[in-house]
């Protein structure tokens, strides 16, 4: 193995575009202050484990090490998600948190550079439940530089353990392997930065990971990926590479070689791969479907939280975006955020779901059960239905979009904006070119962003145009109106010294997407679209600590089994009262965008009382016609995704 390792080979490829520090972007708008999507998160459940959920209290650490001892996952998936939500709402309590764990992992790291609880034990060390740790550990770095002669020994003393483990063959199990490029890139992120003479072992590093792990360009490859479900299929990999969120975790695999392998065809296999994965197994939401692993393209089938998150934000299509510079990257995430992230917890983000389904008539306990790998309490609203992994690891979706927000060039000299929400920035580009950017906007409830740019030195910014946007316009100052005409994806502008008002008018036509079984689903813009069933809500659970942390069982209180009419879908926005959006807005009935359209009853069959069948090719009328309005899928938690058709007699 050691042969396969080229020593003289330093260079490591810079990305198409360099992510800002934690903390430079912050949110604004309903994203912070109106509909409050960090402050809703942080006064539910991701705010509040810290004093209760035994696998990260407090107290529980304090009487037996529990969230230091729970590195190897649960601990390392919390600091990973907090550490940016803390910096971002500037809470002092979080931050407060997030720093004591820092402190009490870096001040039990053994002369040997090991992190973790099995120092001084017979357990045996593995490396990838610290990869997590390292990434809430390098986001305080950004944070706060202050940290950086901490932090930034002790992650060198851990590479250097971690090197001589990997040339023994040690520290390696099945998720270290597949998960292998999470290390890459915190690798990567120190040979950028704060390198420290330690180049060559750093990527030394790097290749000991690739040739130790799952082999991802193999697993992407078009003869080997699995064009359904998975369940019935043998896989000529390890089994883990078509677990979802090992998937999702590949994903990012090949960008992170390419960098240190030089080869372009590593970039193609990503994009390809990426490109399979979402044909065969994607969702109109903008995930894809692995209730554990891959699951094809039936509506019941389900999506774990923990794969939204993953796939979603920061180190997955973020990072693709920042390699590659592809806008299909971008646009994905942008659809996962605004949908199936909302979708899967309810409004007041006190109870999430373990996995979510694209037509989800029930969150009960199942039966039967639609997911041969998970359990029948997967789809139930709760603290930690199915397995707990999720209740830890969900907070990092939302700070992480708004951290990748923006970019610059490798350069320096430009500022892009990627996605596209309420936001601000201040930034020093190039020759000391003090920047702030002020995004004020209801998106993706509204079709226009206005963005004010003050800047020291006349500089180049650029905002990401979505695939989907037609007949879109800007205007600089108030001038005249002109057709938005972006180059890859993005839309430039020159931006003298001084302030810049920009507006941007981005509409789209309501789409219609081709699903299985004749069926189609419904978008525009950014939004997919959904029946919101009316449901009625049971307390199933409630924990004896903190009786807010409950678990809650849906039934649909009205019909849902409709046919729809896509020629008759029409688009309805009214104008949140005073410009501002309710709060929790992904929740039912408080979306200014709905869509209507002509529907008709029809037999659908479920299996018991709990998921809907596939849905009913050349479906008959059993009644007549009637309107139904379509919500944003991130709004609803009882929902048909995905509709038979039919044509409405005039």
């Amino acid at each position: 193995m050691q042969s396969l390792i080229d020593r003289h080979v330093t260079v490591v490829v810079p990305k198409k575009f360099v992510s800002l520090p934690l903390g430079a972007v912050k949110p604004a708008g309903w994203l912070h202050d109106q509909a409050s999507y960090l402050v809703v998160q942080v006064n539910g459940l991701a705010g509040h484990e810290h004093d209760f959920y035994h696998y990260v209290s407090q107290s529980d650490w304090i009487g037996g090490d529990s969230y230091y001892s729970n590195l190897e996952e649960a601990g390392s998936y919390w600091f990973n998600g907090m550490v940016p939500t803390g910096v971002l709402l500037n809470d002092s309590t979080i931050k407060a948190q997030t720093q004591q764990f820092l402190d009490y992992v870096l001040d039990h790291q053994d002369s040997t550079g090991w992190l973790g609880p099995e120092v001084n034990t017979t357990k045996p060390r593995f490396l990838w439940g610290r990869y997590p740790f390292l990434f809430g550990a390098i986001q305080m770095v950004e944070a706060d530089p202050s940290l950086t002669s901490r932090v930034v020994p002790a992650l060198h003393r851990f590479v250097s353990l971690a090197n001589s483990m990997l040339h023994q063959g040690q520290g390696l199990e099945d998720w270290t392997k597949t998960r292998w490029e999470d290390f890459v890139i915190v690798l990567q992120w120190m040979h950028d930065f704060h390198p420290d003479g330690q180049e060559d072992i750093l990527i030394d590093t790097m290749k000991m990971l690739k040739w130790t792990g799952d082999p991802w360009e193999l697993v992407f490859a078009e003869a080997n990926f699995p064009k359904g479900p998975v369940e019935h299929l043998r896989n000529p990999f390890p089994a883990l590479t078509w677990h979802g969120v090992n998937m999702a975790e590949g994903l990012k695999a090949l960008p992170s070689t390419f960098r240190f392998t030089h080869n372009q065809s590593d970039l193609d296999a990503a994009s390809h791969g990426w490109d399979l994965l979402f044909q065969y197994h994607g969702r109109p939401s903008g995930i894809y479907a692995a209730d554990e692993y891959l699951a094809g393209l039936e509506a019941t089938r389900g999506t774990e939280l923990c794969l939204v998150v993953v796939n979603n934000i920061f180190h997955r299509g973020s990072y693709l975006y920042q390699v590659s510079g592809d806008p299909k990257y971008a646009d994905r995430v942008e659809r996962i955020t605004y949908n199936a992230l909302p979708a899967t917890m309810t409004g007041d983000m006190w109870t999430r779901q373990y996995l979510q389904q694209q037509n989800q008539i029930a969150a009960k306990n199942m039966t039967p059960n639609p997911f041969p790998e998970d359990g029948p309490y997967s789809n139930v609203f709760g603290l930690e239905p199915n397995y707990p992994c999720c209740t830890v690891n969900h907070p990092q979706g939302w700070p992480k979009f708004i951290s990748n927000s923006f970019v610059t060039s490798v350069d320096q000299m430009s500022l892009a904006q990627v996605y596209l929400g309420p936001f601000s920035t201040s930034t020093t580009l190039a020759n000391g070119n003090k920047v702030m950017v002020t995004v004020d906007t209801v998106y993706p409830f509204s079709d226009t962003l206005v963005t004010t740019v003050a800047a020291d030195k006349a500089f180049t910014y650029f905002v990401r145009i979505p695939s989907w946007v037609e007949g879109g316009t800007f205007s600089v100052n108030s001038a005249k109106a002109r057709a938005v005409s972006p180059v890859n994806g993005l839309q430039s502008f020159a931006v003298p010294a001084g302030t810049t008002t920009i507006t941007l008018n981005l509409p789209a036509q309501i789409t219609v997407e081709s699903r299985p079984h004749g069926s189609v689903a419904v978008h525009r813009g950014p939004l997919h679209y959904a029946f919101d069933i009316p449901r009625t809500q049971k307390v199933l659970a409630k924990n004896a600590e903190e009786p807010r942390a409950v678990d809650l069982q849906f039934t649909a209180t009205t019909d849902w089994e409709y046919a729809i009419d896509p020629s008759t879908l029409k688009f309805h926005a009214r104008v949140p009262s005073g410009g501002k959006l309710p709060s929790p807005v992904f929740d039912s009935g408080l979306s200014p965008f709905t869509i209507t359209v002509v529907a008709c009853p029809i037999k659908w069959a479920i299996a018991g009382d709990t998921f809907a069948a596939s849905p009913p090719t050349n479906a008959t009328c059993t009644g007549p016609t009637t309107n139904i309005t379509l919500s944003p899928f991130g709004t609803t938690k009882l929902r048909i995704g995905e509709f038979p058709t039919f044509k409405a007699t005039k």
